[in-house]
């Protein structure tokens, strides 16, 4: 039977987080209605400045002029809907934000000159998907291989150092390896640049540009994936050794099952849907960039996007970004429960 019950209950919890969460990024990222005064402002000086450059203007008499742009300047408030009560234009940025219209930005532009901002964004997202996107599955791809070995061995040598390796890593933010290693392989041994997407001039072949960005993503994605790594392995191997206490993984050892076979069969299967789970949303939260790491070496891609447009107050591209990730993230939870509600009836049962 299918679970209608569950599903409905699960997709309304989810899009109750998801409208919640649009709604105060759209009241956090206007900060209150204050960057809706730097809008007005802003109104006002092109006016004022195509006013200016008009040579019919020039003999206008001071306070006629005044009184133009004044009207003119009210006529725009009142199209864009400025002169509304913040909390009314609130419901307004909010029902765009959903719908994913997401409008022009006050001061980002993308390098086609469009200030609308899913192009901005969309202009970006190439990059920090091939870069944090690519990181994130290569370190998790060789994190969970390594806690196969961690959780067979647990309490051994090797478990203990990767262990130590873990808790060192994660401690430290990835654009303190991406320093340490521009350091060491870009200004003393010359071996990668230090920053940037592609060399300038970009080669002028197809593959020459294609081997050319794989030259220069080379540091911040060993930086990524070194940072990353020994946390993958340490968070899957505590899932496996949990996993391997269990009656049926015992039972399967006291067979006399070869050691392989019960971990591939009785602890690495019932292990996968806590470790797909983490990996699903780190995906996800690798399309947001990394601010800083993106910064160190100059990459540009969303994470850098996100900073410069809150330096900017540009309030449509963090509103813009932000949403896109919420919608995101929140699609992906709801997917992953309705699979694992629809395979295990012990979850559709404890809601």
């Amino acid at each position: 039977m299918v679970p209608v019950k569950y599903f409905a209950k699960t997709v309304a919890i989810r899009l109750l987080t998801l409208i919640i969460a649009i709604y105060i990024t759209v009241v956090i990222a206007n900060l209150g209605g204050f960057i809706d005064r730097i809008y007005i402002g802003q109104i006002r000086f092109n006016v004022e400045s195509e006013i200016a450059r008009n040579p019919s203007f020039a003999n206008l008499p001071e306070n006629l002029r005044e009184k133009y742009i004044n009207e003119r300047v009210q006529a725009i408030i009142r199209s864009r809907g400025l002169d509304k009560p913040f909390i009314f234009r609130s419901f307004i940025y909010f029902r765009d934000a959903l719908t994913l219209n997401l409008g022009r930005a006050l001061i980002l532009r993308s390098a086609s000159g469009s200030s609308l901002v899913k192009d901005i964004i969309l202009e970006r997202l190439p990059q920090t998907v091939l870069l944090f996107t690519t990181g994130t599955i290569i370190s998790a791809l060789l994190g969970i291989y390594l806690s196969l070995y961690m959780a067979k061995s647990a309490g051994g040598t090797f478990d203990k150092s990767v262990t130590f390796f873990a808790i060192t890593t994660s401690i430290v933010p990835p654009w303190f390896f991406g320093i340490i290693f521009i350091l060491i392989f870009s200004f003393y041994l010359g071996l990668f640049p230090s920053g940037g997407m592609f060399s300038v001039p970009p080669p002028s072949t197809l593959l020459g540009y294609f081997r050319d960005i794989l030259y220069h993503m080379a540091l911040p994605l060993l930086a990524w994936v070194f940072n990353g790594l020994g946390a993958w392995a340490y968070v899957s191997r505590n899932i496996l050794i949990q996993v391997s206490q269990e009656d049926y993984v015992v039972v399967a050892r006291a067979k006399g099952l070869p050691e392989r076979l019960v971990l591939s069969r009785y602890v690495l299967r019932p292990s996968l849907p806590p470790i797909v789970t983490n990996v699903a949303l780190a995906i996800v939260n690798s399309l947001t960039g990394a601010i800083i790491t993106e910064t160190v070496f100059d990459w540009p891609g969303v994470g850098r996007l996100l900073y410069e447009a809150i330096l900017s107050l540009d309030a449509p591209v963090v509103i813009g970004i932000t949403v896109i990730y919420a919608y995101l993230y929140t699609l992906t939870v709801l997917a992953l429960d309705l699979i694992y509600g629809l395979l295990d009836p012990r979850i559709r049962s404890s809601r």
